[in-house]
């Protein structure tokens, strides 16, 4: 049974969504993900469903490839962290593509943003400007990124540690850090300007629910004939 083909008309009917799920194996639909994928780096959002369906597609249509395209597709995917959409976006790249520098840098950046070393990250961001500053929010985004993996890491953090994951410092900082206080409870200490950070079960183990020790009191009261 062959993949039903629609005709330009009837794809013109449809949202990129519906194409995708209707037809992910049409390469007519190629163009279409391709204007998404732009319309996504202008509006500031963001589908990774679209994104990888167009990357199937380079992979059955390699000479169609827009490297253009998979560099936002991939800064995209960064942005997302820590899903691992970077990893599934990069697998669907050939290795050939891969080699190209804009896409070294991409994977290095990742790897940094990966282990958490966020003072490389960002002298290397600096080096790469050019395909970082093409998407809207790139900063924000890894600041938003290194600020949950401080709060996993940290009960409090001190300043210059937020500083040099967030790249700031001074007003813009002072400026984030209340942002912070505001919508994500975070409590700037008097002396010293540590931040303790909210608790949650990874900074706090004491807080994490282990299900595994909670026995219902109906299956105890099963095993003790059992055991007479």
């Amino acid at each position: 049974m062959g993949v039903e083909i629609q005709s330009p008309q009837e794809q013109s009917s449809y949202s990129v969504e519906q194409l995708v799920a209707v037809n992910p194996f049409n390469p007519e639909i190629l163009p279409d993900l391709e204007n998404y994928v732009n319309e996504q780096v202008t509006s500031q959002t963001y589908s990774l469903e679209a994104n990888l369906c167009l990357l199937r597609l380079y992979q059955f249509e390699p000479e169609r490839m827009n490297t253009h395209i998979v560099a936002r597709i991939l800064v995209k995917a960064l942005m997302a962290m820590p899903t691992p959409d970077f990893s599934l976006c990069l697998f669907l790249i050939p290795e050939r593509v891969q080699m190209e520098e804009q896409f070294k840098a991409l994977i290095v950046l990742s790897h940094y943003l990966e282990t958490g070393r966020f003072q490389q990250f960002w002298d290397e961001a600096a080096k790469n400007r050019h395909i970082l500053e093409a998407v809207p929010g790139f900063e924000q985004a890894i600041q938003a990124y290194a600020s949950h993996l401080l709060s996993l890491s940290y009960q409090k953090v001190p300043r210059s540690v937020l500083a040099e994951a967030v790249n700031m410092d001074g007003a813009s900082l002072d400026k984030f850090i209340e942002h912070q206080v505001t919508s994500s409870g975070w409590i700037v200490e008097k002396e010293g300007g540590s931040i303790v950070l909210p608790q949650n079960e990874f900074n706090h183990p004491e807080l994490k629910k282990n299900t595994g020790e909670n026995v219902p009191l109906e299956h105890i009261a099963r095993i003790f004939p059992i055991l007479g």
